[in-house]
């Protein structure tokens, strides 16, 4: 038990990491190199690990085209943005670097910003923007520690702006130690990559992608426990952290046809002090590093190690590997605000929270939403900070400026609420056309949806306590629909595997009630799920807890009765059920 868990040869995906000369391969050769309109297998899987991925778009040519010749193949530059904090400059430089891509900037569901559709010949030109308005793309994807999310500060809270250095001394620590990134997009001085161990990632790096969420007691904006380390700081009186509380495990991916894959949440491993973090995130990543399951991709996150070998084995491992025993203190209760609309903050200064529909964030007809958003932040000098729902909070807004910025985003006719409660928590993964794991739409498939399921909550008098809803179009789980009050996960295209019974608070796994269900079929069971809450559910309960208070089998076994008749339409489910008594 006290061995690594893999000893066999290494395997296709790991050999590439290993000989790849610490992330170059052939990459440089490959950029300038014409003859290919597209990177070869070894170089697409070194991509990710510098915020790349080569992606199809599926939607270039009309299907009748399709097989003519091959798919385009373009590719996805994704930033490495600690916390989602940027200044104006650095918004610009996005900006700027979009003009190479689909046009639009994607706000992610881990802080980041995501460009589409970036095509070979323009890859160097954009990332050379990003670097010089200092962000990067380094670390965003790939099998490292990736984006590190922290909770929106709108309030200026001194309580959360203590752990702004927490994050960045986290992402910059855990940044690779290879030159490789500056190399070949930045044109840097050469390194011969023998010179430049790297003491935490060694040559095969990790098993897997890595991500870390950082956050301040009671405020799990973040989804703390969907992530491979959860770490939450105890702050005293004058707002000086003493320590934190870690947990570590949790990851939402898993495979429709792999019942040994699954989502998990983080457990509890104890309370550190404060000057102990570092030491404890790299022991727990040495563990993963060590013992992770390099010879299957599909379970080789850290839950799945965790779960094969126990928390008190893990828990073991880490404080040997840190020197530090954890101590058992207990954690308080979650509540999580709002940072939507106005808010004034430390000094009188203002923000404005934006609702981002799946954060994607372009100019249509009578709807300047990027360009609004480019010429207030530069002409008025704006911090940015995005959120780990997919939308923005302007900050730093002077009171004299505060009825300016509202005048001009209303003549362009963008608000900052969402157009009803629905909308406000929702949350799309990108999917089609671009993502070569989605099954189904998500992003495309959201706003009909939401628009049906506020109509739905209208009929029932739910409006203002609407759901937290959320689309993926694969099992990955990238907008974390294991975790939301109602969830859809593709399977097929148009079918989707329904989950329920999540928390407002992230702190409970949704359960699957319905498999392969259309949006049709979708609209029918939330109709009567909607229905039962209205008479079954008890004074101020939320969707989610009446949902998991009924309880998994017989919320299945009621749909599966009421849904014998597939000729049933939206509104017909709950008749029946009504006339049926059965809840």
């Amino acid at each position: 038990m006290n061995q690594p868990i893999k000893k066999s040869e290494p395997t296709k995906a790991e050999l590439i990491k290993i000989n790849s000369q610490n992330l170059r391969g052939a990459i440089t050769e490959e950029i300038e190199s014409e003859a290919r309109g597209k990177f070869s297998p070894e170089s697409e899987n070194l991509l990710k690990f510098h915020g790349i991925y080569q992606q199809k778009d599926r939607d270039r040519r009309p299907p009748s085209e399709r097989k003519k010749g091959p798919k385009p193949f373009v590719l996805m530059v994704r930033g490495r943005i600690p916390g989602g904090r940027l200044n104006s400059q650095q918004w610009a430089a996005w900006d700027e670097a979009s003009a190479a891509s689909s046009g639009s900037l994607r706000l992610t569901s881990r802080q980041s910003i995501e460009l589409h559709s970036v095509l070979k010949r323009d890859l160097k030109e954009t990332i050379a923007k990003i670097n010089a308005g200092l962000s990067t793309t380094t670390g965003s994807c790939g099998d490292v520690v990736r984006n590190v999310v922290q909770p929106v500060n709108p309030w200026q809270s001194p309580q959360l702006k203590a752990i702004d250095p927490v994050v960045d001394k986290i992402s910059s620590y855990f940044e690779v130690q290879s030159n490789a990134y500056y190399e070949i997009f930045c044109d840097g001085k050469k390194i011969d990559s023998t010179q430049e161990p790297d003491l935490i990632y060694g040559k095969a790096y990790l098993p897997r992608k890595f991500k870390i969420a950082v956050t301040v007691e009671g405020n799990n904006s973040v989804d703390l426990f969907t992530n491979d380390l959860g770490i939450v700081a105890q702050l005293d009186q004058n707002n000086h952290i003493i320590g934190f509380f870690v947990f570590a495990g949790g990851g939402l991916g898993q495979s429709h046809s792999d019942p040994s894959t699954f989502a998990r949440l983080a457990d509890y491993l104890g309370w550190i002090p404060q000057e102990w973090l570092i030491p404890v995130s790299e022991a727990v990543i040495k563990v993963q590093r060590d013992y992770g399951n390099r010879e299957d991709r599909s379970h080789a996150r850290l839950k799945y190690l965790i779960d094969k070998r126990g928390l008190d084995w893990f828990r073991e491992k880490v404080e040997k590997e840190s020197g530090l025993s954890f101590q058992d203190k207990a954690f308080g209760t979650w509540n999580t605000p709002s940072y939507l609309g106005w808010q004034q903050g430390a000094q009188g200064l203002w923000s404005l929270g934006i609702h981002i529909l799946s954060g994607r964030i372009i100019d249509t007809e009578g709807k300047p939403l990027k360009s609004m958003l480019r010429y207030l932040i530069e002409k008025y000098d704006l911090q940015v900070q995005i959120t780990p729902q997919q939308d923005l909070v302007l900050l730093g807004i002077e009171s004299a400026q505060k009825q300016e910025i509202d005048n001009f985003l209303k003549k362009s006719n963008i608000f900052h609420q969402s157009s009803a409660p629905v909308f406000e928590s929702a949350m799309t993964c990108v999917a089609l056309p671009l993502c070569s794991k989605a099954f189904a739409e998500a992003e495309r498939a959201g706003p009909d949806l939401f628009t049906s399921i506020d109509r739905l909550l209208k009929e029932h008098s739910l409006e203002q306590r609407a759901p937290i809803v959320r689309i993926s179009g694969c099992p990955n789980g990238c907008s974390r629909p294991f975790v939301a009050e109602f969830g859809l996960v593709g399977e097929k295209p148009n079918k989707y595997a329904l989950y329920a019974g999540g928390d407002r608070e992230g702190t409970r796994l949704a359960f699957k009630i319905y498999s392969l269900a259309s949006m049709d079929d979708t609209l029918k069971i939330l109709d009567f799920l909607f229905f039962a809450w209205t008479r079954f559910g008890k004074q101020d309960e939320w969707f989610g807890d009446f949902i998991f208070r009924i309880g998994k089998e017989k919320i299945i076994n009621l749909i599966n009765f009421l849904f014998k008749d597939k000729s049933l339409g939206v509104g017909e489910l709950s008749l029946k059920a009504n006339e049926s008594r059965s809840l």
